[in-house]
């Protein structure tokens, strides 16, 4: 099989260019420049490496664990991640066991109280807010005394720390960095944190915020992709070339916050946005030069401007997808 580009690569397997990246930046895969060519290329080995790795993500296995299973070819590792992860799952399905088990004991005492079939009281509003708020007259014969601390164990065990929360951005005169080439990121990266630090701008503007886009975000088979990176500023502030002074115009989001590297998220943030009745997608799907509106935005940037590395291996991001309510 002939080397392929990034963006051959993402076609074929599916994923965005910013994964693939990411991959290559937390050690997963390597690339490897031609002569001659602008970009790089990856070869047979990768390519199949990159199907293991994507097989292990599907069923839930964290990149820190695939990068130990890869690094180490004894079947034992693997098997110890392996059992590790089965383990966690078994505390979760038991979670959920929990849960469905008292709610299916709550509906059948709440229909034997009003005595109706279940459907129909889920049928009557008005009943069914009656018999919720008399629940607690309700004797609900649990089989074993440990039910309610295994109610709160599941809780406790399936309460997830963030969830899509719908914010407004405000506007705001931005810096913004640009380059199109290799390791994008990294480029636009040191312009705007060299930046930040010189005109301490963290300091004197506390509140900034700093956001990023892949742009142009790739459509051919060329390897040809960019990256573009803001970081809000006084309105009056002046910036120097090559950064160029800018206003976004701000508006309504979508925000999910993702572990650096969870970008496959950004599929839920869609089906969130297509199944909501009230807000829909603001963006322009065709206008794949600019990632169709949509941004990251570092979290914590003041702190991690500091640092000598501005990423830092448990850095978040929130994924920011525009939105507008839906018309009557």
């Amino acid at each position: 099989m002939e080397p392929m580009t990034i963006s051959q690569v993402s076609k074929i397997l599916g994923i965005s260019t910013r994964m693939l990246r990411y991959y290559e930046k937390a050690g997963l895969i390597e690339s490897r420049r031609k002569e001659g060519y602008a970009y790089r290329i990856y070869d047979e080995n990768t390519v199949c490496r990159l199907r293991r790795i994507l097989l292990l993500r599907k069923l839930r296995i964290p990149v820190r664990q695939i990068k130990i299973i890869l690094q180490n070819p004894n079947a034992a590792t693997a098997v110890e991640i392996f059992q590790k992860n089965i383990n966690e799952l078994d505390e979760e399905i038991t979670a959920l066991s929990t849960i469905r088990e008292i709610l299916s004991r709550f509906a059948n005492e709440l229909a034997n109280a009003t005595g109706l079939p279940l459907q129909s009281l889920l049928e009557k509003d008005d009943i069914l807010l009656e018999s919720i708020e008399s629940l607690a007259l309700v004797s609900i014969n649990f089989k074993e005394d440990q039910t309610m601390e295994k109610l709160n164990q599941a809780n406790i065990s399936l309460s997830q720390p963030t969830d899509i929360r719908v914010i407004y951005l405000p506007p705001a005169a931005i810096a913004a960095a640009h380059y199109v080439g290799d390791e994008p990121e990294n480029h636009v990266n040191t312009l705007l944190d060299g930046f930040v630090r010189e005109n301490k701008l963290h300091k004197i503007k506390p509140d900034l915020r700093r956001y990023g886009f892949n742009h142009p975000n790739p459509v051919d088979e060329t390897g040809y992709h960019g990256y573009e990176a803001w970081v809000t500023i006084p309105e009056d502030m002046e910036v120097p070339a090559p950064l160029i002074k800018k206003h976004f115009a701000g508006g309504l989001y979508a925000a999910h916050m993702i572990a650096f590297g969870n970008f496959n998220e950004w599929e839920q943030l869609f089906i969130w946005a297509n199944q909501s009745e009230k807000y829909e997608f603001a963006g322009d799907m065709k206008d794949q030069e600019h990632m169709c509106g949509m941004l990251e935005e570092h979290l914590n940037y003041v702190n991690h401007v500091e640092l000598e590395n501005t990423e830092p291996e448990d850095f978040q991001l929130d994924l920011l997808l525009p939105l507008r309510e839906k018309q009557p």
